[in-house]
């Protein structure tokens, strides 16, 4: 790494640790400190950090140490990349972490992902993502209690109406989208398609498809890449799961498969494109455990307000060809290409995390020969909403979950489930304006 930032003249490396929310934490150090820190194993954290809500609190939990040990970070040299931004040269590296006796910190959300993985390893398998990830533009907002606005783009307007896949829509934000672009070729950010979603000023960005780890840290830094060249024209970039009342919600649809870790062929289908019953025991695994993993794909009150009847997001885990309707959608495709797609997940989420947990539940069926059900050809809102409606309900089916307590790791579970219910608290101690406006002097 020294000699990556001595040739690129780096003044200034961003330590990067996702916390359990997915933001990045870290310290900002100089480029020649940086070195001789990691050399003389000086460069911590307080553990507390990874354990905190995502309004900075600290919920009151066990899973962590209440001395507030320091940690180490470990700075991944694949992760290395420089941060487009700044005036001056500066690098961003995400850090792995481990106690002082070199243990790794298993309620760390990038360790999590990578137990996950090492768990395929363990059977020949080697797991393949390509995330989804669905944003909106929004109009500056610095009051919370006024509800977002789409923003002004080229024409001197604000859209109006649904733009799904309106080309000239994504034109009116020609400069924000190609700095994003220009900033993600410089970040190794392996971006594709860009469309305009449902939602007014709603984007959607493909990631091309590769290593479950590596992708979790693209879509890390995509978020924030994004967001940094939303202020630089004077917007904002949201990731919310449900920002506005009346659009759709913003999700990040994962689509997975797995492939022989020695021949590289896809195990998702035969020689001659058939589905393989390894494929539909992976189906039947997200269908059974999904419903209890919605902590991580649906970590906030909010994500459940996108979760709706008729509304471009699922309700339940059925599955079908070329299905939008359900929870999870299987595209036409060759052998190559046999994959499901995950669309349960909000936008909102820890990528770290979302991956961990659907990969996670996919893995169980495959190693317990779970069967699937009959795949559905007509509306899934016409069948019975089988995910949780609610935070509460969905923390109380990952509390009961033997098996994703046992592969994501008992502390770790721990530790979320705290955490949310601590968010859980402190939204209900806040009053809206909804029950303002109809409770005030009706009841």
């Amino acid at each position: 790494m020294d000699a990556w930032l001595k040739e690129r003249q780096v003044d200034e490396v961003e330590c990067l640790v996702p916390d359990l929310a997915g933001i990045p934490r870290g310290k900002i150090l100089p480029a020649a400190k940086f070195i001789k820190s990691i050399a003389g194993g000086t460069l911590r954290l307080p553990e507390a950090i990874l354990g905190q809500t995502v309004t900075g609190d600290s919920p009151d939990t066990d899973a962590v140490d209440a001395t507030d040990p320091d940690i180490q970070l470990v700075p991944d040299p694949r992760s290395l990349r420089l941060v487009p931004w700044y005036q001056e040269p500066t690098a961003q590296v995400i850090c792995d972490c481990t106690y002082a006796d070199g243990r790794p910190v298993d309620i760390a959300p990038r360790y999590v992902l990578q137990q996950v993985v090492e768990l395929y390893a363990a059977r020949g398998w080697r797991p393949i993502v390509a995330p989804e990830l669905e944003f909106f533009l929004v109009a500056v907002n610095t009051d919370p209690d006024y509800p977002l606005e789409p923003p002004i783009g080229r024409s001197g307007r604000a859209e109006t109406g649904r733009q799904a896949y309106g080309i000239d829509a994504v034109n009116e934000f020609d400069p924000l989208f190609e700095e994003v672009y220009d900033f993600c070729e410089v970040e190794n950010i392996d971006i594709d398609t860009l469309s305009h979603e449902a939602g007014a000023a709603q984007i959607e960005i493909n990631f091309n498809h590769g290593d479950p780890i590596l992708l979790a840290d693209q879509a890390l830094l995509f978020k924030r890449t994004v967001r940094q060249a939303a202020l630089r024209q004077k917007i904002y970039a949201t990731f919310m799961a449900k920002p506005m009342e009346r659009e759709a919600g913003s999700a990040m649809h994962l689509h997975q498969s797995v492939v022989d870790a020695t021949t590289g062929l896809n195990l998702f289908a035969d020689d001659d494109g058939n589905d393989t019953p390894l494929f539909h025991a992976h189906i039947a695994g997200l269908q059974k455990y999904l419903p209890a993993a919605m902590p991580l794909l649906a970590p906030y009150v909010n994500s459940y307000r996108r979760l709706m009847r008729h509304s471009d997001a699922p309700i339940n885990v059925h599955w079908g060809v070329e299905n939008r309707t359900v929870g999870l959608r299987v595209p036409r495709s060759g052998r190559e290409g046999r994959r499901v797609e995950n669309r349960v997940a909000g936008a909102d989420v820890n990528p770290y995390l979302a991956i961990a947990a659907s990969l996670a539940c996919g893995y169980l069926g495959m190693v317990d020969k779970l069967e699937p059900s009959k795949p559905i050809t007509g509306s899934g809102y016409t069948r019975a909403h089988g995910l949780p409606r609610y935070l509460p309900d969905a923390l109380d089916k990952l509390a009961d979950s033997k098996p994703l307590k046992r592969i994501l790791g008992e502390r770790f579970v721990q530790l979320l489930l705290d955490v949310k219910e601590a968010e859980h608290d402190a939204y209900q101690a806040v009053i809206s304006s909804w029950e303002r406006e109809h409770l005030l002097l009706n009841v």
